[in-house]
């Protein structure tokens, strides 16, 4: 029914991957949302970052190795068994960076709309975000790359949605 739709949204997605790519230059997508992760919840573990960023452990261990090697990663004290994991000052100013690029990218892919088409862009992409949000982890999976700061609590659907469906809410 929504085959013709359906296939230009998954154009819409090439060009978001394209743009959301160069943005951010030599990072691949998992390192680039190590960062940003790190920058909005320091202090995680390993195991935890590698739930967060959807990879497996000894993956996201290779990736902290790569961006410690850049001065983008530090490694704190051991706690037990868990390290915390923090943002060098390069990594703070490298997720900056990449974020603001992020949203210049994609954010002109919306030039061609009008205020008012704008508006009701916004209020069917809440709703579709909403509606395929499953689960709080899944929502943190989804907003690895985010800007946070923008879109925080009670104004992010995925956010919203997540805490709807903990709170049992799940025809709401």
């Amino acid at each position: 029914m929504h085959d013709l739709l359906s296939n230009k949204l998954g154009a819409l997605g090439v060009f978001i991957e394209e743009r959301t790519n160069r943005a951010l230059n030599d990072l691949s997508p998992s390192a680039a949302a190590v960062l940003s992760t790190l920058h909005f919840q320091p202090g995680l573990t390993t195991t935890e970052l590698s739930k967060v960023v959807a990879v497996s452990q000894p993956t996201a261990v290779r990736l902290l190795d790569g961006l410690h090697r850049r001065g983008f990663v530090e490694r704190g004290a051991p706690a037990g068994r868990f390290t915390p994991l923090s943002l060098t000052d390069a990594g703070r100013t490298e997720v900056c960076r990449l974020q603001h690029e992020r949203i210049a990218a994609l954010g002109s892919l919306l030039r061609i709309l009008e205020p008012d088409d704008l508006d009701r862009f916004e209020t069917m992409l809440d709703r579709i975000l909403a509606d395929a949000t499953t689960s709080r982890a899944r929502a943190r999976t989804t907003c690895r790359l985010c800007e946070h700061e923008l879109c925080g609590p009670g104004i992010c659907p995925i956010g919203n949605r997540a805490t709807e469906i903990e709170r049992g809410d799940h025809g709401a």
